[in-house]
């Protein structure tokens, strides 16, 4: 029975195909659904609608977008302006008039004095980049209408000053300000920064301040301090000097400083020289292409050599280490914030009069001179800056007046009984100076446009208000 059942399951095995005894077996082919059912699916239950429905609402998205980013972007920069405007700076909310001249709203900020064609603050980003620019001496008298012009426009800006002639109330009203930064330093000593752009305006440039700021003997750790009394008929200061430093160091060591880090950092460099490097001229008007006649040892020879010497540094930089550059060569310069007895003639007429003291003039009164608003200088600087042109460039209004003229002017100005006392003149006083412009109008496009009868009510306002606070500050002691 046993070898039956053997035999029986042995011929089923037998009989089962090959392929029946395989452990897997592929699946079956689906047959692709025909065309007429995927038509009836998207018809069925308004699919198809739906569908072109979203295609037009996607197309009318991409179709608007471009007007409707332009019109927050607009909306954006105008809530920008309003939160600058209103960011509780203290010169935060001003006005402008046809003078350049700011008016605020906070009695504290008199002196924050602004520049043609500023209309307000300009959010950041609309039209330029914003850049980062380092001012040397920028609490000085042309050097913080320089930094008022550039944060105005949107830029950073870093102010470094020594305050050897620089005064902190000549930037306290940017103090607030998250684009301003004071650095107190002396150029003299390196200084490592990343900035964009690079205006050299550090140097005393008054007769009072170059001439009384002799090298000293040196103290502790190179350092001494010593006291000079510098007094005449109509002021009397006091200078407590506590480095090495004189307008030899500033124009050379300063120049390389700023130089080299202008190399290091492929920044656009800008120095401030001055009509002093044609020393007492043989040509009248005075070009950029005329050398000078300059005494080397005279006693304004610390600055007008200073200054030759800086030029020199500043094109052997240019030519030797392919650094862009600028040079202008300012003539007098008149207007709010100059020091109140500098030695300047201007500043020395004004103060002399609102005291109730002669105008002193030296020599017979003849000596030429133009003298420009501290505004239209500023703007000089700022379209050299921006310019392609390497320069020297003048900067200074052609108008040109003797001693007495400006006098007069004076008079007129302030008070009409003024008297003058004449004095001998001092040594290597120049006898005419007059800038010739046509370069700047050229190249730059720039030319001054306020007259000393218009930029000098200005100048007056501001040093009267000083004068009765010095005063004022004196009685109470």
């Amino acid at each position: 029975m046993k070898q039956l059942q053997r035999q029986s399951g042995t011929k089923r095995d037998e009989e089962i195909p090959i392929s029946q005894t395989s452990l897997y077996s592929p699946k079956a082919l689906k047959h692709p659904k025909p065309l007429s059912r995927s038509i009836s699916y998207l018809l069925k239950e308004q699919r198809l609608l739906f569908i072109l429905v979203g295609i037009l609402i996607g197309s009318t998205f991409f179709i608007l977008q471009p007007s409707l980013s332009h019109l927050s972007s607009g909306t954006h920069n105008h809530l920008i302006a309003r939160s600058n405007a209103f960011s509780g700076n203290r010169e935060s909310i001003t006005y402008y008039d046809h003078n350049g001249v700011i008016e605020n709203n906070n009695v504290e900020n008199k002196n924050n004095y602004k520049y043609n064609n500023a209309v307000g603050r300009v959010s950041v980003g609309i039209g330029r980049k914003r850049k980062r620019i380092v001012v040397t001496g920028g609490a000085g008298f042309v050097g913080s209408h320089l930094v008022d012009k550039l944060i105005a426009r949107g830029d950073d800006v870093i102010v470094i000053d020594n305050f050897f002639t620089g005064r902190k109330e000549n930037v306290v009203h940017l103090l607030g300000n998250p684009r301003f930064e004071l650095i107190r330093h002396d150029v003299v000593e390196p200084i490592l920064l990343e900035v964009d752009q690079i205006y050299h305006l550090a140097c005393p440039a008054s007769p009072v301040h170059y001439k009384y700021n002799p090298i000293m003997d040196t103290g502790v750790n190179g350092y001494s301090i010593k006291r000079y009394f510098i007094r005449s008929s109509y002021f009397s200061l006091e200078f407590e000097l506590r480095s090495l430093t004189c307008d030899y160091k500033t124009n050379v060591m300063g120049t390389l400083n700023l130089l080299g880090l202008a190399k290091r950092i492929g920044a656009r460099f800008l120095l401030t020289s001055t009509s002093e490097v044609y020393g007492d001229p043989l040509q009248h008007p005075q070009k950029e292409t005329y050398w000078g006649h300059v005494n080397p040892i005279g006693v304004r020879s610390c600055y007008d050599e200073g200054k030759r010497t800086a030029e020199t540094l500043t094109m052997d930089y240019h030519r030797g280490a392919g650094i862009e550059v600028r040079i202008a060569r300012i003539f007098n310069t008149y207007g709010p914030r100059m020091c109140l007895d500098d030695g300047r003639v201007v500043s020395n007429f004004v103060s002399q009069v609102i005291r109730k003291q002669p105008m002193t003039v030296y020599g017979d009164g003849k000596q030429t001179r133009s003298f420009q608003y501290v505004s239209d200088l500023v703007d000089g600087l700022v379209a050299l800056m921006e310019n392609e042109h390497v320069g020297p460039f003048n900067l200074g209004n052609p108008g040109e007046f003797t001693m007495l003229e400006l006098a007069e002017v004076v008079k007129e100005t302030i008070d009409p009984s003024a008297k003058i006392d004449f004095k001998p003149n001092t040594a290597d006083d120049p006898h005419k100076r007059k800038p010739d412009i046509s370069k700047a109008k050229e190249l730059l496009n720039w030319e001054p446009k306020i007259s000393l009868h218009e930029g000098l009510p200005l100048m007056v306002t501001d040093f009267r208000n000083r004068i009765l606070n010095e005063d004022e500050g004196k009685g109470n002691k």
